[in-house]
């Protein structure tokens, strides 16, 4: 084994190559929790600002209302799409769907969970979460 190969870093943690689209899903899924905790967060925020009135709602939506604003909106409904998505094929996954038969485990072991079935899932969760944030931004950019 060579000496270098375990000093790729974060990419080398990413890496589909070296260990599979399971592994970007895995990442993606954790990251798009955090985003989405770290938006639910701000929505609270958001949300009690209708308690200072009318003028604080009204300049809280002017500050988001931006093209900026609606950029991060557009990644909110990416994130909540695959993380949706992906948490669906998971837990059927865990329920057993999918999973194929049981089998001995000789070498070299192919897990039967990671099968087609559950690439197509990611693949699927990651493009249906492309087409609806490209959704989001026609909508928010939209006339």
């Amino acid at each position: 084994m060579p000496q270098d190969e375990h000093k790729e870093g974060i990419g080398g943690m990413i890496n589909p190559r070296r260990y599979g689209i399971e592994r970007v899903a895995y990442l993606l899924m954790r990251l798009s929790g955090l985003g989405l905790l770290a938006y639910f967060i701000g929505h609270i925020y958001e949300t009690s600002n209708i308690l200072r009135g009318q003028v604080g709602w009204n300049d809280f939506m002017e500050m988001i209302s931006t093209p900026e604003g609606h950029i991060i909106m557009s990644i909110v409904i990416a994130m909540c799409v695959f993380h949706t998505v992906n948490g669906v094929r998971v837990m059927l996954g865990h329920g057993g769907v999918g999973v194929g038969k049981p089998a001995r485990p000789d070498y070299p072991y192919d897990p039967a969970s990671q099968n087609y079935r559950h690439k197509i899932g990611i693949y699927s969760a990651i493009l249906l979460a492309a087409v609806a944030m490209m959704y989001g931004l026609a909508v928010m950019f939209g006339e």
